[in-house]
Order: C-alpha cells, then structure tokens, then sequence
C-alpha cells in the first residue's frame, strides 16, 4: 500500500470512529431527555391532587432536592444546566452527523430514503420545530414572557388551569407533545441501536415495540392534565 492511500485510509479511520462517537452522544444524550420527559410527564399528574400538592411539587423542584447536601435552590439550576448541556451536545453532534451525511460522495454511504420511516426521514426538521415550541413553552411557564391566560404573580397551578382552559392552548400543547413523542418514535429506536441492543429480527421488534410504547406513554401522560382542564375535570 502506497503512503498515500495508507494516509487516505488512516484519516477515513479517524472519520468513522469519530462518527461512532458522535453517535454514542447523541445516544446517551437523547436518552437523558428521555428519561426527563418521564419524570416532568409524572410530575404533572400531581395537578389532578389539587392545588396545594402541584403547587408543593413546583417549590420542592426549587428548593429542597438533595438539600441539605446542596444549599436549597441550587439543585434546580445544576439540574438545567446539565439538561441545556445535553440539548446542545445531542443538536450539535446531529448537525455534525447531517453535514457528514451530506457530504458523503460514495455509492455505499450514501442512504436510500426509500427504506427510511417516515419518522426518520424528518428526525432533522422535528428536531428544529421541536427547539421552537421547546423555547415557547419555557418562555410560557417558566420564565413567564408569554403569559396565556395568567399573570406573573400566579402560581403553577393557577397558570396551567388558566392556560388549557383555552381550547387552542390544548391544541398548541397537543402538537407541541405530538411532535416531541413522533421526534422519540424513532429517536429511541435509533439510540438503543446506537448502544448495540439491535442484535437479532427478535430485538428489533422488541426495539419497534419499545419506541412505541414510550412514545405513546408520553402523549398520554403529558396530554391527561390539559385534556382534564379543558373538560372540567381539573378546576
């Protein structure tokens, strides 16, 4: 082998096993989300106990987790920061991924869309939709910049019934949801395959299977509060 081409094959090495890498991260990010996503769509049934335990829930996330390891309040923004920090590294490495993709010239790297899920095909423009209603809905309830029916001074749980009281909130929040839980149909699918679960037709199914039913859990708990609101049930 010419020095050149053991050149050309050691920098197509590194690129790979960068590629590994980045994948890994995404992996490992998407699945923190994930796991994130599980816990706020849990914490947000605490609103069908009533007002004193939401309203206990919201103040307990911001002051007295790991207290008195931590001083009170501090767990909240270690906790933000180390979710922003997995937000950025999981778009940044997709982005990587996609210009990688999209540079790829050769006959084998170059991916049929035709075999591709729906779901995969639009993993990229999800993602961006995704960051947008993310970024409104933070603005929304937690920073209190857009103020849909409450006010500054209300409390969580005031904000959320006067929030979904509104038919359209309950629409916007559905596809809000719908679009995270279609952006997980696949990304689950792709990070546990990512992590080496994918090893037989058995576990792909077993994979497929899993997807879904995360995905479905999460419309359903996140969508149980809203819908419960706009009806009547939560007051």
């Amino acid at each position: 082998m010419t020095p050149v081409a053991t050149q050309t094959l050691t920098v197509h090495q590194k690129a790979v096993r960068s590629s590994v890498a980045m994948k890994v991260l995404m992996a490992v990010t998407g699945i923190f989300l994930i796991l994130f996503l599980l816990m706020h769509a849990w914490g947000n049934l605490k609103a069908f106990f009533g007002p004193e335990a939401y309203d206990h829930y919201a103040e307990w996330l911001k002051s007295d987790i790991l207290y008195p390891l931590i001083p009170k309040g501090w767990f909240i923004w270690i906790f933000r920061v180390f979710m922003v920090a997995c937000i950025v590294l999981h778009m940044l490495s997709a982005y990587l991924l996609t210009v990688r993709s999209w540079g790829a010239r050769g006959r084998y790297q170059r991916k049929d869309r035709r075999s591709q899920t729906f779901a995969a095909r639009t993993m990229r423009w999800g993602g961006i939709i995704l960051l947008m209603l993310l970024l409104f809905h933070l603005g929304q309830f937690t920073v209190k910049l857009f103020l849909t029916g409450f006010t500054a001074t209300s409390t969580p749980y005031q904000a959320v019934v006067l929030t979904f009281s509104q038919w359209y909130m309950v629409i916007l929040y559905a596809l809000f949801v719908g679009t995270v839980c279609f952006h997980l149909r696949h990304g689950i699918w792709s990070a546990l395959t990512t992590l080496g679960a994918n090893t037989s037709p058995a576990a792909r199914r077993g994979l497929n299977y899993t997807a879904i039913f995360v995905a479905a859990l999460l419309f359903a708990g996140f969508m149980a509060m809203p819908v419960a609101v706009l009806f009547g049930g939560i007051k």
